[in-house]
């Protein structure tokens, strides 16, 4: 039978109550205006039964696939945001109503051409392919369209060929001795954050939102079960980080937290949360090269260096999304451990001062923070 319009007791919102081709519905409205329910329900009536003869897979739109990837704990960043004058902006709000069956490579790259006409490949690839392709990649997961290898825009070749821009800190990778100077400048619940970043490969937003149930630290593994791409992975941890997660994991949720003890917060600009304690420690190393999202390229080009096989490095990364390494998710890989631990420690990292006790010394301050100890020492 048809979607009639029904309200409950107690509430003056609309309701579709009904059946469409053996399927139940009873959906609200959101709202008591009978003129724009009854609208909702000719358009929610026609899409179910063009489902139900045509199959999901043809009739599901981008921006139902984004609200479902953002729903299973993907990234709603350049996805669904709000932008300054309150209004939805992003990716799911370009691709409004149009379907994922038959959109083509040709039709996503006029579209980047159209959002992003004078970025850089790697501001395109980051704010709108990337995003893109994790979205289709859960739908195929879940059956809602065939699986497919989307092309990147190509990099510029030859030795001619550059692309002008401005230098960025967490663009490029740096070595381990100058890294370890940074952050033994930092206090030690930034620092300890900054030295997993350099020792797993992981995302800032990864670290934020890392909980203790998550750290297999017996057997050197880290379970995530939603990363930045809205599929689980598994992380080998690094010998010089098991003191580190044997410590922090003891007072369970949050491994990663402020020097008060509060998680991190989740904001768009993943890394800033650290911000303050960044500026301090260029400050008081007149480093200005090094960020959080640094220690991602240097542990890429490190292994890569290293000698560590392309596809072994890109499991460590995060990177490769096939069913295989899926599948193997939540099993210590071997391989990956012994690959992290090609990475050599300097000795001045291990001899940062709160490495006996990260737990206990995770709510000091690096000397000249807070209170300005500094100052008092000079008065007396």
């Amino acid at each position: 039978m048809p979607l009639k319009l029904v309200q409950r007791k107690g509430s003056d919102n609309w309701y579709l109550r009904g059946t469409v081709r053996g399927e139940s519905v009873f959906i609200s409205c959101g709202t008591s205006d009978r003129k724009a329910a009854e609208t909702l329900r000719i358009k929610e009536e026609a899409r179910l039964l063009d489902e139900t003869v045509n199959g999901r897979k043809k009739t599901i739109t981008f921006d139902q696939a984004a609200d479902a990837f953002i729903a299973a704990g993907g990234s709603d960043r350049f996805l669904l945001e709000i932008g300054g004058n309150g209004k939805p902006k992003g990716l799911a709000v370009e691709l409004k109503g149009v379907k994922l069956f038959g959109y083509s490579q040709e039709s996503l790259d006029k579209l980047a051409n159209r959002l992003y006409p004078a970025a850089l490949r790697d501001t395109r690839v980051r704010q709108f392919y990337a995003p893109f392709r994790a979205v289709w990649n859960h739908a195929a997961m879940e059956g809602w369209a065939d699986h497919k290898k989307w092309r990147l825009p190509k990099k510029p070749k030859g030795t001619n060929v550059q692309e002008l821009k401005k230098y960025r800190s967490g663009s490029a990778p740096t070595n381990y001795e100058h890294a370890a100077r940074f952050v033994g400048a930092m206090s030690p619940a930034p620092a300890m954050l900054m030295t997993a970043l350099f020792f797993t490969g992981m995302r800032p937003i990864e670290l934020f939102v890392l909980d203790a149930a998550m750290v297999n630290v017996p057997d050197r593994w880290i379970t995530l079960e939603n990363s930045k791409i809205g599929e689980g992975r598994g992380i080998p941890i690094h010998e010089f980080l098991v003191p580190l997660f044997e410590s922090l994991c003891q007072r369970g949720g949050a491994v990663f937290r402020k020097p008060r003890g509060e998680p991190y917060p989740i904001t768009e600009n993943a890394g800033g949360q650290i911000k303050t304690a960044i500026n301090g420690a260029r400050k008081r190393t007149g480093i200005r090269d090094v960020s959080p999202y640094t220690a991602r390229h240097t542990v890429s080009t490190q292994l890569v260096v290293n000698g560590v096989h392309a596809y072994v490095k890109d499991q460590i990364l995060g990177h490769v999304v096939d069913d295989m390494s899926r599948r193997y998710t939540h099993i210590p890989q071997k391989p990956l451990i012994d690959a992290i631990n090609t990475i050599e420690v300097p000795q001045s990292w291990r001899e940062m001062w709160w490495w006996d006790d990260p737990l206990g010394l995770s709510g000091k301050l690096v000397p000249g923070t807070g209170a300005r100890n500094d100052l008092k020492e000079k008065r007396a």
